[in-house]
């Protein structure tokens, strides 16, 4: 493939990207709300995140953890096996979660998210320090 078609591809992914982030759903909205600017325990997300040929839902960059929230349409879908396992090759770990859950247990996907982020990834910054240290 040419550089040009590559770039032209980039181009619409950024594109399609952008046009998902000004249209997102309700369990988007309410996911990005806990990701957003590093309210999770300082990991920082990205939504809408291209890597070619996908759009992930949600992306941590540091640790390569990619979060999805799926709806209906995506039950047993073999597009989405296909999707998971490209990006594992690509280094990146893979979270589904149905859109129920977390509309209803947001604190048990928020968990599961952190716990996976700290298994890959240490801590983004470093651990405030205690009182009395460093005088």
């Amino acid at each position: 493939m040419g550089a040009d078609k590559v770039a032209k591809l980039d181009n619409r992914l950024k594109k399609n990207a952008r046009a998902l982030r000004s249209d997102p759903t309700e369990t988007e909205k309410r996911l990005w709300r806990l990701l957003r600017r590093g309210s999770l325990d300082g990991y920082r997300f990205r939504r809408q995140h291209p890597v070619h040929p996908y759009i992930l839902d949600f992306a941590c960059l540091a640790a390569k953890l990619a979060v999805e929230a799926d709806g209906g349409q995506h039950c047993e879908s073999s597009r989405d096996h296909a999707r998971t396992a490209f990006l594992e090759r690509a280094g990146w770990r893979v979270l589904r979660f149905w859109n129920n859950e977390i509309l209803e247990n947001e604190a048990g996907v928020l968990r599961h998210i952190l716990d996976m982020l700290r298994e890959r990834c240490p801590h983004p910054s470093p651990p405030p320090a205690e009182p009395g240290e460093g005088e």
